[in-house]
Protein backbone atom coordinates (compact mmCIF):
# COMPACT_ATOMS: atom_id res chain seq x y z
CA UNK A 1 0.00 0.00 0.00
CA UNK A 2 1.54 3.63 -0.93
CA UNK A 3 1.70 6.66 1.90
CA UNK A 4 -0.88 8.47 0.33
CA UNK A 5 -2.83 5.48 0.41
CA UNK A 6 -2.05 4.61 3.71
CA UNK A 7 -2.65 7.87 4.63
CA UNK A 8 -6.43 8.02 3.26
CA UNK A 9 -7.35 5.18 4.81
CA UNK A 10 -6.12 6.97 8.11
CA UNK A 11 -8.14 10.05 7.56
CA UNK A 12 -11.11 8.02 6.63
CA UNK A 13 -10.86 6.00 10.16
CA UNK A 14 -11.00 9.52 11.96
CA UNK A 15 -13.68 10.44 10.29
CA UNK A 16 -15.03 7.55 11.51
CA UNK A 17 -14.22 7.88 15.00
CA UNK A 18 -15.22 10.96 15.04
CA UNK A 19 -18.80 10.26 14.03
CA UNK A 20 -19.18 7.94 16.07
CA UNK A 21 -18.19 10.04 19.17
CA UNK A 22 -20.31 12.69 18.33
CA UNK A 23 -23.71 10.36 17.55
CA UNK A 24 -22.32 8.94 21.25
CA UNK A 25 -22.04 11.97 23.13
CA UNK A 26 -25.46 13.03 21.63
CA UNK A 27 -27.50 9.93 22.16
CA UNK A 28 -26.29 10.80 25.66
CA UNK A 29 -26.87 14.44 25.87
CA UNK A 30 -29.95 13.60 24.76
CA UNK A 31 -30.83 10.86 27.22
CA UNK A 32 -29.65 12.67 29.86
CA UNK A 33 -32.26 15.27 28.93
CA UNK A 34 -34.67 12.97 29.12
CA UNK A 35 -34.03 11.49 32.66
CA UNK A 36 -33.71 15.32 33.68
CA UNK A 37 -37.02 16.26 32.12
CA UNK A 38 -38.68 12.83 33.43
CA UNK A 39 -37.28 13.37 36.94
CA UNK A 40 -39.14 16.65 37.01
CA UNK A 41 -42.25 15.43 35.66
CA UNK A 42 -45.49 14.84 37.92
CA UNK A 43 -45.75 10.96 38.96
CA UNK A 44 -48.53 8.79 37.27
CA UNK A 45 -52.06 8.64 39.00
CA UNK A 46 -54.31 11.52 38.01
CA UNK A 47 -51.76 14.04 36.83
CA UNK A 48 -51.12 15.14 33.21
CA UNK A 49 -50.03 12.22 31.10
CA UNK A 50 -46.58 12.42 28.90
CA UNK A 51 -46.86 14.14 25.36
CA UNK A 52 -44.12 15.45 23.56
CA UNK A 53 -42.65 18.90 24.47
CA UNK A 54 -42.58 21.77 22.04
CA UNK A 55 -46.37 21.58 21.52
CA UNK A 56 -48.62 24.50 21.66
CA UNK A 57 -52.29 25.36 21.04
CA UNK A 58 -54.41 22.82 20.85
CA UNK A 59 -52.35 20.28 20.21
CA UNK A 60 -50.97 20.18 23.22
CA UNK A 61 -54.26 19.45 24.98
CA UNK A 62 -54.60 16.42 27.55
CA UNK A 63 -56.52 15.52 31.33
CA UNK A 64 -55.65 18.11 33.50
CA UNK A 65 -53.07 20.32 31.70
CA UNK A 66 -53.13 23.83 32.71
CA UNK A 67 -54.96 26.08 30.31
CA UNK A 68 -53.00 29.22 28.97
CA UNK A 69 -53.09 31.66 27.16
CA UNK A 70 -50.41 33.93 26.03
CA UNK A 71 -50.75 37.06 24.31
CA UNK A 72 -48.08 37.98 21.12
CA UNK A 73 -48.53 41.23 19.86
CA UNK A 74 -46.45 43.28 17.17
CA UNK A 75 -43.33 44.70 18.83
CA UNK A 76 -44.07 42.18 21.89
CA UNK A 77 -40.41 41.58 23.65
CA UNK A 78 -40.04 38.06 22.92
CA UNK A 79 -37.83 36.93 26.22
CA UNK A 80 -41.02 38.13 28.11
CA UNK A 81 -42.88 35.13 26.44
CA UNK A 82 -40.24 33.21 26.13
CA UNK A 83 -39.05 33.04 30.31
CA UNK A 84 -42.09 31.77 31.15
CA UNK A 85 -42.98 29.92 27.82
CA UNK A 86 -40.13 27.60 28.89
CA UNK A 87 -41.37 26.83 32.37
CA UNK A 88 -44.88 26.16 30.93
CA UNK A 89 -43.54 23.73 28.41
CA UNK A 90 -41.78 21.60 31.19
CA UNK A 91 -44.68 21.84 33.17
CA UNK A 92 -46.52 20.57 30.30
CA UNK A 93 -49.64 23.01 30.13
CA UNK A 94 -51.41 23.31 27.00
CA UNK A 95 -50.40 26.83 25.86
CA UNK A 96 -52.56 28.94 23.11
CA UNK A 97 -50.46 31.68 21.78
CA UNK A 98 -53.24 34.22 20.97
CA UNK A 99 -53.63 36.92 18.77
CA UNK A 100 -56.45 38.34 16.26
CA UNK A 101 -55.65 36.07 13.53
CA UNK A 102 -53.12 33.42 13.18
CA UNK A 103 -50.64 35.85 10.68
CA UNK A 104 -47.12 35.73 12.05
CA UNK A 105 -46.63 39.33 14.21
CA UNK A 106 -43.13 40.65 14.48
CA UNK A 107 -41.02 40.85 17.83
CA UNK A 108 -38.84 43.50 19.32
CA UNK A 109 -35.89 41.59 17.85
CA UNK A 110 -36.84 41.16 14.43
CA UNK A 111 -37.81 37.38 14.58
CA UNK A 112 -41.59 36.77 14.18
CA UNK A 113 -43.79 34.58 16.09
CA UNK A 114 -46.99 32.54 14.75
CA UNK A 115 -49.89 32.48 16.73
CA UNK A 116 -51.39 29.13 17.85
CA UNK A 117 -54.72 30.65 18.36
CA UNK A 118 -56.79 33.26 17.04
CA UNK A 119 -59.24 35.34 19.60
CA UNK A 120 -62.43 33.39 18.41
CA UNK A 121 -61.01 30.64 19.23
CA UNK A 122 -59.52 30.57 22.90
CA UNK A 123 -60.55 28.39 25.22
CA UNK A 124 -62.87 29.37 27.97
CA UNK A 125 -61.98 29.58 32.11
CA UNK A 126 -58.41 29.52 31.48
CA UNK A 127 -55.93 29.09 34.25
CA UNK A 128 -54.10 31.81 33.42
CA UNK A 129 -54.34 34.62 30.78
CA UNK A 130 -50.82 36.49 30.26
CA UNK A 131 -49.93 39.36 28.76
CA UNK A 132 -46.11 39.88 28.15
CA UNK A 133 -44.21 43.88 27.62
CA UNK A 134 -42.47 45.81 24.71
CA UNK A 135 -44.05 49.49 24.95
CA UNK A 136 -44.41 50.59 21.59
CA UNK A 137 -46.78 47.38 21.29
CA UNK A 138 -48.02 47.93 24.66
CA UNK A 139 -49.14 51.16 24.44
CA UNK A 140 -50.86 50.52 21.28
CA UNK A 141 -52.79 47.86 22.88
CA UNK A 142 -54.04 49.67 25.84
CA UNK A 143 -56.30 51.63 23.11
CA UNK A 144 -57.06 48.64 20.77
CA UNK A 145 -61.00 47.57 21.38
CA UNK A 146 -60.67 44.24 19.97
CA UNK A 147 -57.60 43.39 22.74
CA UNK A 148 -59.03 44.99 25.89
CA UNK A 149 -62.10 43.35 25.31
CA UNK A 150 -60.45 39.85 24.74
CA UNK A 151 -58.52 40.82 27.78
CA UNK A 152 -62.11 41.93 30.29
CA UNK A 153 -63.86 38.99 28.64
CA UNK A 154 -61.04 35.95 29.69
CA UNK A 155 -60.07 37.99 32.49
CA UNK A 156 -63.53 37.57 34.14
CA UNK A 157 -63.48 33.81 33.99
CA UNK A 158 -59.46 32.99 34.29
CA UNK A 159 -58.09 31.60 37.93
CA UNK A 160 -54.80 33.87 37.49
CA UNK A 161 -54.62 37.20 35.11
CA UNK A 162 -51.22 38.04 34.93
CA UNK A 163 -47.97 39.72 32.77
CA UNK A 164 -44.69 40.70 32.68
CA UNK A 165 -42.45 44.16 31.97
CA UNK A 166 -44.90 46.39 30.41
CA UNK A 167 -47.88 44.01 30.03
CA UNK A 168 -49.53 45.13 33.08
CA UNK A 169 -50.21 48.13 31.73
CA UNK A 170 -52.53 46.14 28.95
CA UNK A 171 -54.05 44.61 32.33
CA UNK A 172 -54.56 47.81 34.09
CA UNK A 173 -56.10 49.48 30.70
CA UNK A 174 -58.55 46.47 30.16
CA UNK A 175 -59.71 47.38 33.86
CA UNK A 176 -58.21 44.48 35.62
CA UNK A 177 -55.57 45.73 37.92
CA UNK A 178 -58.31 48.35 40.05
CA UNK A 179 -58.21 47.56 43.49
CA UNK A 180 -54.77 45.41 42.76
CA UNK A 181 -51.34 45.65 43.66
CA UNK A 182 -49.17 45.15 40.86
CA UNK A 183 -45.63 45.76 39.48
CA UNK A 184 -43.79 46.63 35.74
CA UNK A 185 -41.13 47.55 34.11
CA UNK A 186 -39.03 50.26 36.28
CA UNK A 187 -39.50 53.06 33.77
CA UNK A 188 -43.10 52.30 33.74
CA UNK A 189 -44.42 51.13 37.07
CA UNK A 190 -45.41 54.29 38.65
CA UNK A 191 -48.24 54.66 35.66
CA UNK A 192 -49.84 51.83 36.93
CA UNK A 193 -52.12 54.19 39.58
CA UNK A 194 -53.58 56.24 36.72
CA UNK A 195 -55.61 52.85 36.04
CA UNK A 196 -56.67 52.10 39.65
CA UNK A 197 -53.73 49.73 40.44
CA UNK A 198 -51.09 50.20 43.91
CA UNK A 199 -47.63 49.93 42.35
CA UNK A 200 -45.19 47.39 44.37
CA UNK A 201 -41.78 47.77 44.00
CA UNK A 202 -41.33 43.76 43.86
CA UNK A 203 -39.82 41.18 41.06
CA UNK A 204 -43.01 39.83 41.13
CA UNK A 205 -46.08 40.77 42.34
CA UNK A 206 -49.52 38.12 43.34
CA UNK A 207 -52.72 39.59 44.96
CA UNK A 208 -55.39 37.25 44.55
CA UNK A 209 -55.74 35.81 41.28
CA UNK A 210 -53.35 38.61 39.81
CA UNK A 211 -49.84 38.09 39.43
CA UNK A 212 -47.33 40.53 37.81
CA UNK A 213 -43.95 40.13 36.89
CA UNK A 214 -40.87 42.78 36.34
CA UNK A 215 -39.00 44.05 33.65
CA UNK A 216 -38.17 41.10 30.90
CA UNK A 217 -35.62 38.70 33.02
CA UNK A 218 -38.35 38.69 35.70
CA UNK A 219 -40.03 36.59 33.28
CA UNK A 220 -38.74 33.29 34.81
CA UNK A 221 -39.44 34.42 38.55
CA UNK A 222 -42.70 35.11 37.48
CA UNK A 223 -42.94 31.78 35.56
CA UNK A 224 -41.68 29.43 38.67
CA UNK A 225 -44.20 31.62 40.95
CA UNK A 226 -46.89 30.23 38.84
CA UNK A 227 -45.52 26.76 38.64
CA UNK A 228 -45.85 26.13 42.20
CA UNK A 229 -49.07 27.75 42.33
CA UNK A 230 -50.54 25.24 39.80
CA UNK A 231 -48.31 21.98 40.56
CA UNK A 232 -46.44 21.84 43.53
CA UNK A 233 -43.19 24.10 45.11
CA UNK A 234 -41.13 21.38 44.39
CA UNK A 235 -42.11 20.85 40.60
CA UNK A 236 -41.30 24.33 40.16
CA UNK A 237 -37.82 23.88 41.82
CA UNK A 238 -37.25 21.01 39.97
CA UNK A 239 -38.02 23.01 36.64
CA UNK A 240 -35.84 25.61 38.12
CA UNK A 241 -32.62 23.17 38.25
CA UNK A 242 -33.40 21.86 34.82
CA UNK A 243 -33.00 25.09 33.53
CA UNK A 244 -30.38 26.04 35.44
CA UNK A 245 -31.73 29.30 36.59
CA UNK A 246 -29.06 30.44 39.44
CA UNK A 247 -28.90 34.19 38.32
CA UNK A 248 -24.80 35.33 38.73
CA UNK A 249 -25.07 38.98 36.40
CA UNK A 250 -21.38 40.48 35.80
CA UNK A 251 -22.50 43.51 37.11
CA UNK A 252 -24.89 44.83 39.43
CA UNK A 253 -26.96 47.66 37.66
CA UNK A 254 -29.74 45.58 37.12
CA UNK A 255 -31.89 48.14 39.19
CA UNK A 256 -32.09 52.24 39.27
CA UNK A 257 -31.22 51.77 42.70
CA UNK A 258 -28.11 49.82 42.00
CA UNK A 259 -26.88 51.56 38.66
CA UNK A 260 -24.15 54.03 38.00
CA UNK A 261 -26.05 57.39 37.99
CA UNK A 262 -24.34 58.00 34.84
CA UNK A 263 -25.91 54.64 33.20
CA UNK A 264 -29.76 55.45 34.78
CA UNK A 265 -29.06 58.90 33.60
CA UNK A 266 -28.74 57.46 30.04
CA UNK A 267 -30.82 55.20 30.01
CA UNK A 268 -33.66 57.51 31.82
CA UNK A 269 -33.31 59.84 29.08
CA UNK A 270 -33.19 57.70 26.17
CA UNK A 271 -36.47 56.17 26.96
CA UNK A 272 -37.88 59.58 27.85
CA UNK A 273 -40.39 60.19 24.74
CA UNK A 274 -41.18 56.83 24.66
CA UNK A 275 -42.12 56.53 28.07
CA UNK A 276 -44.05 59.92 28.22
CA UNK A 277 -46.48 58.32 25.46
CA UNK A 278 -47.28 55.51 27.94
CA UNK A 279 -48.29 57.78 30.62
CA UNK A 280 -49.91 60.14 28.48
CA UNK A 281 -51.65 56.54 27.11
CA UNK A 282 -52.48 55.93 30.91
CA UNK A 283 -53.95 58.95 31.67
CA UNK A 284 -56.62 58.65 29.01
CA UNK A 285 -57.43 55.14 29.77
CA UNK A 286 -57.36 55.69 33.40
CA UNK A 287 -59.84 58.27 32.71
CA UNK A 288 -62.28 56.37 30.75
CA UNK A 289 -61.93 53.33 33.66
CA UNK A 290 -63.37 55.83 36.10
CA UNK A 291 -66.15 57.32 34.36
Amino acid sequence: MTDDATAENNSADRRDFLKSLTMAGLTACLATQSAMVSAAAPPAGGQPSPSPFGRLGAAAAGPDRPKIAMLVHPDFVLQDLLGPLTVFNLLRCETHLVWKNREPVMTEVGLPITPTTAFRDCPTNLDVLFAPGGLPGTIAAMEDPEVLQFFRDQGRTARYVTSVCTGSLLLGAAGLLRGYKATSHWAVRDYLPLMGATTVNDRVVHDRNRITGGGVTAGIDFGLTLAALLRSQEEAQGIQLIIEYAPAPPFNAGTPETAPKSVLDRIVASGAPRNERARQTAMRVGATLKG
